[in-house]
């Protein structure tokens, strides 16, 4: 069963004042999808996840950064979380191989956001990849285990910039469920033939 499949950061000296600027990093090194079609939606949030959205503002794909923080600005503060549903390409398959959009959610959460009660991080900034099957290959389909390997390793460069780019003091990359998802890819490989 598929779980989602997240990437959660510390950063030292996140404070209220900088937590734009380190959103705007990620931002910046974040791969975006340049074959989408949809509209990025971007959705400030105060308090928690529970309460509405305090604004709601949609941005079409290629929008520069510094006009999505300028968006977020006015609402963002200590106890707010800015979330951009947006997309990057991956391999996927339906009936054949190709190359396609796939959601993603690209999250900055203020000092002072409640933390989601599921996972009760405080972490800083967080991508919701979607999908963790997006990562793992499919036994039964011919090509899996290289596709989905060229898609475990646009995730895995992208979590090196991040870390080299900013100031990191943890890092996790973790699934809803709990489970380890090095684990589910040990497993999973080794349902294929070594050649």
């Amino acid at each position: 069963m598929s779980d989602r499949l997240y990437l959660s950061c510390w950063v030292r000296g996140y404070t209220e004042s900088n937590m734009l600027r380190y959103y705007g990093k990620l931002l910046d090194l974040f791969p975006f999808s340049k074959l989408t079609q949809h509209t990025q939606t971007l959705r400030v949030y105060a308090v928690d996840y529970a309460e509405p959205p305090a604004a709601e503002k949609p941005f079409e794909p290629g929008t520069i950064t510094a006009d999505l923080l300028d968006a977020a600005k006015d609402f963002a503060g200590p106890d707010c979380a800015v979330d951009l549903d947006t997309a990057w390409d991956l391999w996927q398959y339906d009936k054949d191989w190709k190359v396609g959009p796939s959601s993603v959610v690209l999250t900055c959460l203020g000092p002072q956001f409640e933390p989601d009660l599921n996972d009760g991080f405080q972490d800083h900034l967080r991508i919701d990849f979607g999908l963790d099957s997006r990562f793992l290959p499919i036994p039964g389909v011919p090509d899996s285990l290289k596709m989905q390997q060229s898609n475990l390793r646009s995730l895995l460069h992208l979590v090196q910039e991040i870390e080299k780019k900013l100031p990191l003091s943890r890092r996790q990359l973790w699934s809803e469920s709990g489970a380890n998802f090095a684990e589910l890819l040990k497993k999973s490989l080794g349902e294929f033939p070594v050649n």
